[in-house]
């Protein structure tokens, strides 16, 4: 019978043969106790439809004004890429490349690429180039920061109401939800799983 494959702690870098777990249960390191890989049960269904939601959002924050400043009789509004370019015009050519691709670029790549990897998965197929899709999905996902962005408008909003009547448009809220949803599929999805899966046809 053919061995189990190993796994190495991403701790202490102990080579060990996985084990099969139980509904929801989690394989720790033999030698410093680190989580190495849990059972998610339904994780691919979970994490696919929660991106697809987070995506629908996505697309109304981009849409839609995040928020909007009342100042003397007058409604100033503002969306993501409008706010970008104003940035840009206003010669903050760095921040607003930060901005663009922390807020819009890599949330949107790490969305499409689960969705591509995740929906075929579904089906029992395997998409083309499924394997560079999933080291590009490693490497932009940290670079999406969609809670810091909001955490930086919320404090903005914060200072901003000393000086005008601050409304929060429906691209606040949106962005809000789209934090949460792909909080959620992340904790969902196991990569490991599906590299498993993508391995042998790779």
């Amino acid at each position: 019978m053919a061995k189990e494959p190993l796994v190495a702690c991403h701790e202490c870098d102990l080579l060990q043969r996985e084990a099969h777990l139980p509904r929801g249960g989690v394989a720790l390191c033999s030698r410093c106790g680190a989580t190495l890989y849990r059972s998610h049960p339904q994780g691919r269904e979970r994490a696919l439809a929660l991106t697809l939601g987070a995506l629908l959002l996505f697309v109304v924050a981009n849409c839609f004004p995040i928020v909007g400043l009342k100042l003397s009789g007058e409604i100033v509004q503002a969306t993501l890429l409008g706010a970008v370019r104003r940035m840009y015009l206003d010669d903050m050519t760095i921040v607003a490349g930060l901005v663009l691709a922390t807020a819009f670029v890599a949330p949107l790549a790490e969305m499409l690429a689960m969705i591509y990897l995740l929906l075929p998965a579904q089906l029992n197929r395997r998409p083309p180039f499924a394997d560079l899709i999933f080291q590009a999905l490693v490497l932009v996902k940290p670079w999406g920061m969609v809670e810091v962005f909001v955490l930086g408008i919320l404090v903005s909003l914060v200072k901003l109401a000393h000086i005008a009547t601050v409304v929060a448009g429906v691209a606040l809220w949106s962005f809000g939800g789209v934090m949460i949803l792909m909080a959620a599929a992340a904790s969902s999805f196991d990569p490991r799983d599906l590299w498993a899966r993508l391995e042998p046809a790779a």
